[in-house]
């Protein structure tokens, strides 16, 4: 029987995932967490066929969860599932070991093919993100000024760029305000633009957002 561990903090969310696995798959055993730290003791504590990762989670970036979880088990299949857009996080998240990624709008459809394809050994990403990740291996990135932000910097941009409040990010990332606005500061510094105008109208020219 197929062991699956779903990482995410909504468990009605999960709940969903749960139903589309055992659907699409037949009998599983389905793990659950909500955070990074219950992840990687369930990751030490039972061996897993693949793991199904959220990008948010309370305490961590998903780029930071997954980077310790692919430290402590490199060949452990971990499919990202995430309400954010494959032009924003998709290239981050295979830089830092990712198997697939899926966004949460595709997953009724396309969540038990993923699957399969992780269980078989390979790599599962849609049309466009292929087509996506072929441009970007092809184009040189140095010098992008939004390639100098780190994975929580880079987080708040798209967060910003899509017209999120600062007080709305907080709760999304599970941070405190003037958390993220110190981090707000740093983009701005980093990428050398004003304000959110300016951010905003770079990542839209980008298409880092839609």
């Amino acid at each position: 029987m197929l062991h699956i561990l779903i990482a995410d903090d909504f468990p009605l969310f999960r709940r969903g995932v749960k139903d589309l696995l055992a659907d699409g798959l037949g009998p599983v055993t389905v793990g659950e967490c909500g955070n990074a730290h219950e992840l990687l003791e369930l990751v030490r504590l039972q061996k897993w066929d693949v793991v199904i990762l959220d990008i948010t989670m309370p305490g961590t970036t998903g780029t930071e969860s997954l980077k310790q979880l692919k430290a402590e088990c490199p060949n452990l299949p971990v499919l990202v599932l995430s309400m954010h857009p494959e032009d924003q996080y998709a290239v981050r998240m295979f830089k830092a070991g990712a198997d697939g990624y899926l966004t949460k709008a595709s997953a009724p459809e396309e969540l038990v093919e993923a699957i399969k394809k992780l269980l078989s050994g390979g790599q599962y990403v849609s049309a466009s993100l292929a087509e996506k990740l072929a441009l970007t291996v092809k184009a040189s990135t140095e010098g992008v000024p939004h390639e100098r932000l780190s994975d929580r910097e880079y987080e708040v941009m798209c967060l910003i760029a899509s017209g999120q409040t600062v007080s709305a990010i907080a709760e999304t990332m599970h941070l405190g305000v003037t958390t993220i606005s110190t981090y707000r500061a740093r983009i701005l510094e980093k990428m050398q633009l004003k304000n959110n105008a300016e951010l905003t109208r770079y990542a839209l020219e980008r298409g880092l957002v839609g």
